[in-house]
């Protein structure tokens, strides 16, 4: 069919889901009791009516060996379990079981009808509770009073809390490595990390996300993003649009690959300009990120003649320049290790400075 996606492309699409609208209701009390003892001797006992159970609460809860919401896309109507009615000789319900939804770091939560945020799920093990279930019924047991000694009414269990959802994921990531189609993105993040995503020589052969782990230093580790080919008017939806730019917010600094290759596509300095204004118009808190320009596939002989004048001019305007070849292995080591330098500067200085003993002492 013309216009379709391969095969392999939509298993691809399939794989990533970050944007899902759910319904979640939590459990209903369960009904109180009427009843009365009925023993030997005993014909006309008093009121044993037990309470209803509770019902069962919805908590979301943080899980960082997920990366997608591809659980939620099929399967939109969730419910705790109901409390269970109270029976005689004045026995407790049983309480409705509770219901965990398991969620990848990076996930908000909005109310679908109000557009309303009602919470940011970032750190991995969080556990909150989201959704109370409702209190169990009273049994006729309670309502015994000295001028009424056989009350014969009991109440009924509460309804549970319910919302209806919207699920959005932002990844969470150390780098984000963004340019036009084909710049190397992919490439580069298999090069680093164990992350296999599809490599081939035609624009948009990168349909979602990926995450690489990539060593440095030693022993420590930074998340790697590699967010999906950007084209002009991305922040207006054009090409991919604006589905996969949210997952730069949350990004430290952008590799921002520059494809010197492509100079039938126009001048690689006036395409980085034009992604940075991509970027800027769809949030202009993203032009505050440090950026470090990477020119990519030095392994080509025509890439190699320009990069020299390139790099003259970006680190005129004060970027940061790395020449790389991602099949080559050229300049890769010396890159990881002035992301990750940059990477453990920033972090220093978002930890609070300690209290002085004299402050503390007050």
């Amino acid at each position: 069919m013309r216009g379709a996606f391969p095969p392999c492309q939509i298993e691809e699409k399939m794989k990533f889901v970050d944007q899902v609208r759910i319904e979640v209701k939590a459990g209903d009390g369960g009904r109180g009791c009427v009843s009365f003892r009925r023993e030997k001797f005993i014909p006309k006992g008093g009121p044993d009516g037990g309470d209803g159970g509770k019902g069962g609460d919805v908590y979301f809860v943080v899980d960082s060996a997920l990366s997608t919401l591809l659980d939620y896309r099929y399967m939109h109507h969730y419910k705790a379990k109901n409390g269970m009615p109270g029976l005689g000789k004045t026995m407790h319900g049983k309480n409705g079981e509770s219901l965990e939804l398991r969620v990848p770091p990076g996930t908000l939560v909005y109310d679908d009808e109000t557009d309303e945020l009602l919470t940011d799920l970032t750190e991995p093990g969080e556990r909150i509770l989201f959704l109370a279930g409702g209190q169990g019924g009273r049994g006729n047991a309670r309502f015994a009073t000295s001028t009424n000694r056989a009350p014969r009414h009991a109440q009924p269990g509460i309804e549970g809390e319910a919302k209806s959802l919207r699920l959005e994921l932002k990844l969470l990531a150390d780098v984000g490595l963004v340019g036009l189609p084909n710049a190397g993105k992919s490439t580069l993040i298999s090069s680093v990390s164990k992350a296999k995503p599809k490599v081939a020589d035609y624009p948009f052969t990168t349909l979602v996300p990926n995450l690489g782990v990539v060593p440095y230093g030693g022993y420590k580790t930074m998340v790697m993003a590699d967010i999906p080919g950007l084209i002009e008017g991305a922040s207006e939806g054009h090409g991919l649009g604006t589905r996969f730019l949210r997952h730069v917010e949350r990004t430290d600094l952008f590799l921002h690959l520059v494809d010197l290759t492509c100079m039938q596509e126009g001048d690689p300095f006036e395409n980085f300009q034009m992604l940075n204004n991509e970027l800027t118009n769809y949030d202009d808190s993203l032009s505050q990120k440090p950026q470090m320009v990477v020119l990519t596939k030095m392994d080509v002989p025509e890439a190699k003649e320009l990069a020299q004048e390139m790099t003259m001019h970006f680190e005129s305007l004060g970027y940061p320049v790395f020449q790389i070849s991602a099949v080559t292995g050229e300049g890769l080591k010396e890159l990881v290790h002035a992301v990750g330098e940059e990477l453990d500067r920033r972090r220093e200085e978002q930890v609070p400075a300690p209290l002085d003993s004299e402050d503390s002492s007050d």
